[in-house]
């Protein structure tokens, strides 16, 4: 079983990569099914989390890509920013993740919030898709955005 313990820099190439849920990339330690149906254990610094895209290596040098598997959420989309924000407001204020991209947010379905969401006048819609929330105002992956144009 290999045995990733650190976060690296992302190589041009990985020996292998991970599908993995928000839940399964939320946790430190855990036990995992490579996409090559190899096991393996990721064992990184207690309360570290991992997003699409990050790589990890063993001791030995293997390195793993880590993707975002598809989950299914909750899609809205509106070209209007204020009726954005509120669903994002109201959700927030419920402390459920988001995702925010331009015009759209995700989080993972729920119908009791999807008809909190079109009780603000938006449409919903279920799919299956990767799900990558906002990190926090305070969590490390705060500095994601940092040197995009976004103060911190």
């Amino acid at each position: 079983m290999f045995r990733f313990t650190k976060k690296i820099g992302r190589p041009a190439l990985a020996d292998v990569t991970a599908t993995l849920t928000l839940d399964q990339r939320m946790k430190s330690r855990s036990r995992i099914a490579l996409d090559d149906g190899r096991e393996a254990g990721i064992f990184l610094e207690r309360g570290e989390s991992l997003k699409e895209h990050d790589c990890l290596a063993t001791e030995d040098g293997i390195v793993v890509k880590i993707k975002a598997a598809p989950e299914l959420v909750s899609r809205v989309e509106t070209d209007d920013p204020l009726s954005l924000a509120r669903a994002c407001y109201h959700l927030g204020n419920r402390h459920v993740a988001v995702q925010i991209e331009a015009g759209r947010l995700r989080y993972l379905h729920d119908r009791v919030l999807d008809e909190m969401v079109r009780g603000l006048g938006l449409e919903v819609r279920v799919e299956h898709a990767p799900f990558e929330p906002e990190p926090g105002a305070y969590g490390a992956r705060a500095q994601a955005h940092e040197g995009q144009g976004h103060p911190r």
